[in-house]
């Protein structure tokens, strides 16, 4: 069951619109034994070897997509005689009697629960409780997904597969003459540091401006700060932070990046910094490192497994040593950057669309008793 949902300006649904359009991409290719179905509200979507079945109402109602999913799922999948069914984002339908799989990419809603509106917080919590006990295993993205699942949903070890979600292939060094030209017509700086998250207190954006105002008193030549992301909520702390800190003119929001602009803007930036406090794998972190990007993020949650030895790892709670790390990297030692950049390019590699679809195939043959490489 696919989540093709997305076309809000914010980056989680749109990390899950991505997460289910590669994965129906790249599964076919490595378990052409199995035929796919994929139940979708994406009219444009189409992969070879997958057949979709389309919401006949296509909207935008939460109310409307819980129906299509429990409902119309439901019913599809018995009038198709499907053996197994998989919930790419969290939920299953109640009333399927197959072996079942659901895919949880964190557990925000019960880490940050005022970030939701109540009645999806709720619907949320009960839904992924419910499914990750209903599936035969449930897959996260990462371990610290894992470990949440169990501590807070009390889902036992043995039941929850890590698999590691891919990063794009549009994310790799660009040309740096197109990239020249690109960061031109944007009106961009040579050298800036970079950030890219919606606005909301998770993504710590507020750290990262108190970081950002010391690191400007330690260097010589401070470099100005780009944040990309659409609004979230209690964002309108960040803006006045930024005003008290007499910071305008050194801080510039970019709102929402479009997909199109994020490979360029990953390739024309210094430095990546991204302090978040909680994340269910870190997609902008191997995305910047597959650009070639030097990182600077946290040492909370899924942060340092996805990171490696490839970036720095700064406690989110701790402005100064932030600050003392994009100053050593950009000024005090520029040197690192090089051997970031390479360590980067190389941590990134371990996330490939190509595995995520194998290790996936591999659960559905185990479940099926069926034989896979």
């Amino acid at each position: 069951m696919a989540t093709l949902l997305s076309s809000a300006p914010n980056y989680r649904g749109a990390g899950i619109h991505q997460y289910s359009k590669a994965l129906l991409a790249f599964l076919p290719r490595h378990a052409p034994a199995f035929d796919f179905h994929a139940f979708l509200m994406d009219r444009a979507f189409s992969a070879p070897g997958v057949t979709c079945h389309r919401a006949t109402k296509l909207t935008e109602s939460p109310t409307q997509r819980i129906l299509w999913e429990q409902v119309q799922v439901a019913r599809l999948t018995r009038q198709l005689g499907l053996d197994l069914l998989h919930g790419f984002a969290y939920a299953l339908p109640v009333a399927v009697a197959i072996p079942t799989v659901v895919t949880v990419h964190d557990l925000t809603f019960l880490r940050f629960p005022h970030a939701f509106p109540r009645s999806k917080q709720q619907y949320l919590s009960r839904m992924t409780s419910f499914s990750c006990r209903r599936a035969r295993v449930v897959i996260a993205d990462s371990h610290a997904t894992a470990r949440d699942l169990t501590s807070l949903l009390g889902i036992p070890d043995e039941k929850i597969q890590v698999i590691y979600p891919g990063a794009d292939a549009r994310y790799r060094p660009l040309p740096r003459a197109e990239v020249e030209a690109w960061r031109k017509r944007k009106s961009l700086p040579e050298q800036f540091i970079l950030m890219v998250g919606t606005l909301e207190p998770r993504k710590n954006h507020l750290g990262l401006i108190e970081a950002y105002a010391r690191y400007r008193t330690l260097a010589r030549h401070p470099l100005p700060l780009f944040i990309g992301g659409g609004k979230g909520w209690h964002y309108q702390q960040i803006f006045v932070r930024v005003q008290a800190l007499g910071l305008e003119k050194d801080v510039h929001f970019l709102g929402f990046v479009p997909w199109e602009d994020l490979p360029w803007l990953y390739n024309a930036a210094t430095l990546f910094v991204y302090p978040s406090y909680y994340e269910g794998f870190g997609l902008p972190v191997v995305e910047a490192m597959r650009s070639g990007l030097p990182v600077i993020t946290s040492t909370a949650s899924s942060l340092p497994e996805v990171a490696g030895q490839a970036a720095l790892t700064i406690d989110p709670d701790d402005p100064d040593a932030l600050a003392q790390a994009i100053w050593r990297v950009t000024e005090s030692e520029p040197e690192r950057l090089d051997a970031m950049r390479a360590q980067g390019l190389a941590q990134a590699r371990r996330f490939q669309w190509q595995e995520t679809a194998r290790q996936t195939a591999r659960v559905y043959a185990r479940i099926l008793n069926l034989p896979h490489a």
